[in-house]
C-alpha cells in the first residue's frame, strides 16, 4: 500500500483552558482521492484544517502525535519552510470567498503574487499563468477579469477565482473548506464539477470539509464523521451509506430527505440538542446526552471498534446494532 500524502494522528486543538476543539482526530489522505470530513457545525471541521495549514489563532495550542505531509514532519517545521509550503504543496480553498480575498487589490495582482512568492518567474508569466487557470475553471474574458477587483464579481466567480489561486503552483493537496456554502443550489453544482474534473486532470488529493451529506455522496471516496472534535466514525463512502455504525452518522443520515420516501405531510428528520462546548479534561461520549441510545458507561472512555477493514467507529455499541432496533 502506498504511503499517505497527508497523515494526521492524534491531532488536538485548545483555546486556552476553556475550549477544546479538536480532541485526538486521525485521518489520511491518499494521492488522488477526494476524503470528506462531515458533520455540524461546530464541529471542529475548519480548526482541524487550519491546525493543518498552520493557520491557527496565536492563543490555539496545537499538539499531535504525528502530523505529516509527503513525509515531512509539519510539527516540527518552521514558520519560514510552513509558509513556502503554503499555497506551493499544499493549498486552501477558504469558506467565504469574499472575505479571503482583499478587497484593495485587483484579482490579477492577489492570483500572481502566489506564483512569483514561490516560483521564480516574471510578472508577465505569472499573469499570463493567472489568466489560463481562470479560463480552466470556467471564468470568461480571464483578461477582463483580471483587472477586476473582488468587489466586481458575483459569490460563484469569486469562489471559482480562489480555486484558480489555489492551483497556481500545481499543488498535490487542496483542502476545500465548505466551498459550497454561500452559493446558491445551481452555482453549488457547477464548482463541485469543477473540482472532480480538475481533480481527474491533473491528479490532486482533496481534503473536503462540508456538512452536507448530499455532496459527500456524489464526491467522495472515503469520509470521516466529525463530533465535537473528534472522528466518531471513518469508512469508504459505500461503507458510511449503506451500514453507518455511530448513532450519529445515523442520525445525520436520517435528516436527509429522500425523494419518494419522505412524504410532505411528514416532519423532516432532526437529532435532537446542540453540538456541546468541550472544555479539556472531557471524558465519555460527547454525543451521549442527544443519544437514544446512550448508557451509563458512556460517561467513561468510548472504545474506537473496528466494523469492517477500514470501517471503525468511536462507540459502546456493537457493530451490528442497527439490526436489533
Amino acid at each position: 500500500m502506498s504511503e499517505p500524502l497527508l497523515d494526521v494522528a492524534g491531532l488536538r486543538v485548545s483555546f486556552g483552558t476553556s475550549l477544546a476543539a479538536v480532541r485526538g482526530v486521525s485521518l489520511q489522505v491518499m494521492r488522488g482521492e477526494t476524503h470528506c470530513v462531515v458533520g455540524e457545525s461546530g464541529c471542529g471541521k475548519s480548526v482541524s484544517a487550519l491546525a493543518i495549514m498552520n493557520l491557527l489563532a496565536r492563543r490555539a495550542s496545537r499538539t499531535a502525535d504525528r502530523l505529516s505531509f509527503e513525509g515531512r514532519d509539519l510539527l516540527t517545521m518552521t514558520d519560514g519552510a510552513m509558509s513556502q509550503l503554503r499555497g506551493d504543496r499544499m493549498a486552501m480553498i477558504f469558506q467565504e470567498p469574499m472575505t479571503s480575498l482583499n478587497p484593495a487589490y485587483t484579482v490579477g495582482s492577489q492570483m500572481t503574487e502566489v506564483l512569483t512568492r514561490h516560483r521564480s518567474v516574471s510578472r508577465r508569466a505569472a499573469r499570463d499563468r493567472a489568466a489560463e487557470l481562470l479560463a480552466r475553471v470556467g471564468i470568461t474574458a480571464p483578461g477582463l477579469r483580471l483587472a477586476q477587483f473582488p468587489h466586481q464579481l458575483s459569490g460563484g466567480l469569486r469562489q471559482r477565482v480562489m480555486i484558480a489561486m489555489a492551483l497556481m503552483c500545481d499543488p498535490q493537496l487542496l483542502i476545500a473548506d465548505e466551498p459550497t456554502t454561500a452559493l446558491d443550489v445551481t452555482v453549488q453544482a457547477q464548482i463541485l464539477r469543477l473540482l472532480a474534473s480538475l481533480q481527474r486532470e491533473l491528479g490532486l488529493a482533496i481534503l473536503l470539509i462540508t456538512h452536507d451529506l448530499g455532496i459527500v455522496a456524489r464526491v467522495a471516496s472515503r469520509v470521516s464523521v466529525m463530533y465535537a472534535g473528534q472522528i466518531v466514525e471513518a469508512a469508504s463512502t459505500a461503507a458510511l451509506f449503506t451500514a453507518p455504525k455511530h448513532p450519529y452518522t445515523r442520525g445525520l443520515l436520517a435528516c436527509v430527505p429522500v425523494p419518494g420516501k419522505v412524504r410532505r405531510d411528514q416532519p423532516l428528520g432532526m437529532i435532537r440538542g446542540v453540538v456541546p462546548k468541550i472544555e479539556p479534561g472531557f471524558a465519555g461520549c460527547a454525543f451521549r446526552e442527544r443519544c437514544d441510545y446512550a448508557m451509563p458507561e458512556c460517561a467513561s472512555e468510548v472504545p474506537l471498534q473496528v466494523a469492517a477493514a477500514g470501517h471503525d467507529y468511536l462507540c459502546r455499541l456493537p457493530a451490528d446494532w442497527g439490526t436489533r432496533v
